[in-house]
């Protein structure tokens, strides 16, 4: 597998055609550009190419667009349709991330616990600092965040997350009771 580096602007436009949970990038791309598995690429020409380290952007966007963003997460039929915590937990997740990927890498970035890291840029990092944290992905974020926690750590984890990306207190609340 090769890694390749996108601007975040690229990275969510791919990400905004995911289709379901977990769904990878490669995925994402092979139903785009209509290649699939096995199907022979073309040679890729001899080029160097300097790529920038992409950074989160901040989004500009208007405190009542993102809490209305998030209020309609809570009133969807794919929120709604989710029977697990841990679903739910996913959902939130990415939707924050979204409005704000820069706000969000800031509210994470101090988010662990005693013995563990919540949140990484990959999985092993995760597994290396807990066992049985079951870390998933992030759909469409760079993230993977450990799931062997109980409904209340997760509604915590969200909680410190919304409030420092000063969603409002009363919001924040709401989005923690339908985890």
């Amino acid at each position: 597998m090769k890694t390749i580096e996108v601007d975040e602007e690229l990275y969510r436009y791919i990400a905004s055609h995911t289709q379901h949970i977990g769904e990878s990038a490669s995925d994402i791309l092979r139903r785009m550009l209509k290649f699939t598995a096995g199907q022979s690429a073309p040679a890729a020409p001899a080029v160097s190419v300097s790529v920038k380290e992409a950074q989160p952007v901040r989004n500009e966007a208007r405190p009542q667009d993102r809490v209305r963003a998030v209020r309609e997460l809570l009133l969807s039929d794919e929120y709604a349709e989710q029977n697990k915590a841990v679903n739910r937990f996913m959902l939130v997740l990415s939707t924050l991330y979204r409005l704000d990927p820069a706000a969000f890498a800031d509210a994470t970035a101090s988010l662990q616990g005693r013995t563990r890291v919540y949140f990484a840029g990959d999985e092993h990092t995760l597994l290396q600092n807990g066992t049985h944290t079951k870390p998933k992905h992030v759909p469409g974020t760079p993230y993977w965040v450990i799931t062997n926690t109980n409904t209340g750590r997760k509604c915590s984890m969200v909680e410190h997350i919304m409030l420092a990306m000063q969603f409002p207190q009363e919001l924040t609340e709401k989005v923690r009771g339908t985890i």
